[in-house]
């Protein structure tokens, strides 16, 4: 996993803070100091704080379960969107849907709906509508495909937030704080960190700055696939080859037990043979 380095947050501007009159005071840890009237932030604490997030988020990948990233700003969106592709993670770029966490069952009725739709075109149902029909049920599959799209393989729950500008996404940290679900933010001198999980106070309205950030904890989540696949192939080539050694597994079992009666029945003998001596010395004795 690249580093993240300070020069070049530095050159993207993510240690511009919001004005002095615009902060949020419980920002104050990661606030470095002020410059005509802006909060400027500290960078080290930027980068400690992302390798932190990197960390859990590879992690999380690891383990199999899906992050959901939400950046519904524009200078955000291309960014966001591009690296939840990278990694086939569900992703919102759009406007929140309200109660997709908190409600999750009417939003998967949803993406079933647009589903069926997808199925009726497929069969040929769509064909024996009307004009109108057709066009109602066109226009009601873009909308859906706009809001739903991205979140379409999102069966259950995500394991975890990640969010680009909690003040704007504040109804998604909302439900994923009423779920228990991790949030891992960008977070600027304006907001509120107090909900989020994981905070990495940066510059959320420069695209530069969110893009660096967002493709270093790309990348973390990356390397928990990668690590993922690889364990899975190493667990399906151990299987593989106990499967394979099976057989001599077994005759090497059967040749020990075999070996273990001999051994049993030459003991039983030479027994046998003990007491029937004993036997005859004793007849002889008498």
């Amino acid at each position: 996993m690249a580093k993240l380095e300070f020069d070049q947050l530095l050159e993207a501007g993510a240690h511009f803070g919001h004005l002095k009159r615009k902060w949020n005071p419980a920002m104050a840890p990661y606030i470095f100091m002020e410059r005509n009237g802006i909060h400027i932030i500290d960078l080290h604490k930027t980068i400690a704080k992302a390798e932190e997030a990197a960390e859990a988020l590879k992690k999380i990948a690891k383990s199999g379960k899906k992050i959901l990233y939400v950046a519904t700003k524009k200078q955000a969106k291309p960014a966001v969107e591009a690296c939840a592709q990278s990694v086939n993670m569900p992703y919102v770029v759009e406007r929140w849907p309200g109660g997709m966490l908190t409600n999750f069952p009417t939003i998967r009725k949803a993406v079933k709906k647009m589903s069926n739709i997808d199925k009726m075109m497929k069969d040929g149902t769509f064909d024996t509508l009307s004009k109108r029909e057709k066009l109602q049920v066109t226009r009601q599959r873009a909308k859906l495909e706009k809001m739903l799209g991205s979140i379409q393989d999102l069966t259950r729950l995500p394991a975890a937030l990640f969010i680009v500008d909690v003040m704007k996404e504040q109804i998604a940290v909302r439900e994923a704080d009423r779920l228990g679900i991790p949030v891992f933010a960008i977070v600027d001198t304006n907001s509120d960190p107090s909900n989020i999980d994981f905070v990495i106070p940066a510059n959320d309205d420069a695209a530069k700055s969110v893009e660096i950030i967002v493709q270093f904890l790309t990348d973390a989540i990356k390397e928990g696939l990668e690590e993922r696949k690889v364990e899975r192939a190493d667990a399906a080539a151990a299987e593989q080859q106990q499967e394979e050694d099976a057989p001599q597994r077994r005759e090497r079992k059967t040749k020990a037990a075999r070996k273990e009666r001999v051994k049993k029945e030459d003991s039983e003998a030479m027994k046998a043979a003990v007491v029937s001596k004993f036997t005859r010395d004793e007849d002889v004795d008498e």
